[in-house]
């Protein structure tokens, strides 16, 4: 018997074809899948702002017959999420913690060496020269991507200047924030499934002002690349309720040190003049500061003066 496509993968396979109106609906579900689940399809269409008849469109796109049967299939799908910890139980409940810990590890490995065979050097390229040369650098990166853009944004500000880290709770408030955009700036938008509806508003906001956009994402099939010129890929599956974001982590990291090397005398004077603040502000305690010859992120080709 041939395997049921759940909808969430339908949606993925079907959203390049999707219209407007039903990318809204494809992307409301994802992220709201468990509030959507109880929803008809004239509420829902009302929560969007899409029509009805949008909705139960939507739903033959996918190739259900009807929405009340694309309704099932998400229930079904909302509960084998919800099931999940039961899952978790029954595939490590006779391992020890030194097994589980192990298998968790490999699974990263994994992960990391996936994204290391399908990553496209071209466009890693193409994302360093794009953030060195902008006039400004939007992050977005929101919910459990959150981490991952206050680490790139973290120490890209200690490379150069005019990073803006977004921070939102309304769609309101991020087009605020993104109101200055323009063809010389770079937006770098994080998302991995489920995927944030408000992630992508922002990315397509940028698209739209002729700013460059960069998505760091799972597949060339997430929505994200619909409104990127330049995708970074890392893969993340979901063990149990917890995303692994150790791929997309190394994948930024490894972004950070490529834009060290390429402007070493930028990050370098960036470094000193940090140091010399933490020092003026005693910021640290002198056995906590690591001096910039001692610095990590710098190899001795980028430190000699």
């Amino acid at each position: 018997m041939a395997k049921t496509v759940d909808i969430i993968s339908r949606i993925e396979m079907k959203y390049d074809k999707l219209s407007k109106g039903q990318k809204k609906i494809a992307a409301y579900i994802t992220e709201h899948y468990d509030s959507a689940v109880f929803m008809t399809a004239a509420k829902l269409g009302a929560e969007i702002n899409v029509s009805e008849s949008t909705v139960v469109r939507f739903a033959s796109v996918l190739g259900y017959n009807g929405y009340p049967e694309l309704q099932k299939a998400l229930e079904e799908w909302v509960q084998g999420k919800w099931s999940s910890v039961q899952k978790v139980g029954v595939k490590y409940g006779n391992s020890s913690q030194s097994e589980l810990v192990m298998s968790v590890l490999q699974a990263d490995m994994d992960k990391i060496s996936h994204t290391m065979e399908h990553l496209d050097p071209v466009s890693f390229e193409m994302a360093v020269d794009s953030i060195l040369k902008a006039k400004h650098v939007y992050i977005i990166g929101l919910r459990s991507c959150e981490p991952l853009a206050n680490f790139l944004g973290f120490y890209l500000s200690m490379i150069r200047g005019d990073v803006i880290m977004l921070r939102t709770t309304s769609m309101t408030e991020l087009f605020e924030q993104m109101i200055r955009v323009s063809e010389e700036d770079v937006v770098v938008g994080i998302s991995f499934p489920r995927y944030s509806m408000r992630t992508l508003k922002a990315m397509e906001f940028a698209r739209d002002r002729n700013a460059k956009v960069i998505s760091i994402t799972d597949t060339d099939r997430s929505p994200m690349s619909l409104y990127s010129s330049c995708n970074l890929l890392a893969r993340s599956d979901m063990l149990s309720i917890v995303d692994s974001l150790v791929a997309p982590l190394s994948l930024i990291n490894a972004l950070v040190v490529a834009l060290c090397v390429k402007a070493p005398d930028q990050t370098r004077e960036n470094l000193k003049e940090l140091e010399r603040v933490w020092g003026d502000y005693q910021v640290y305690l002198n056995d906590e500061i690591n001096f910039i010859d001692d610095e990590p992120m710098l190899d001795n080709s980028l430190t000699k003066e």
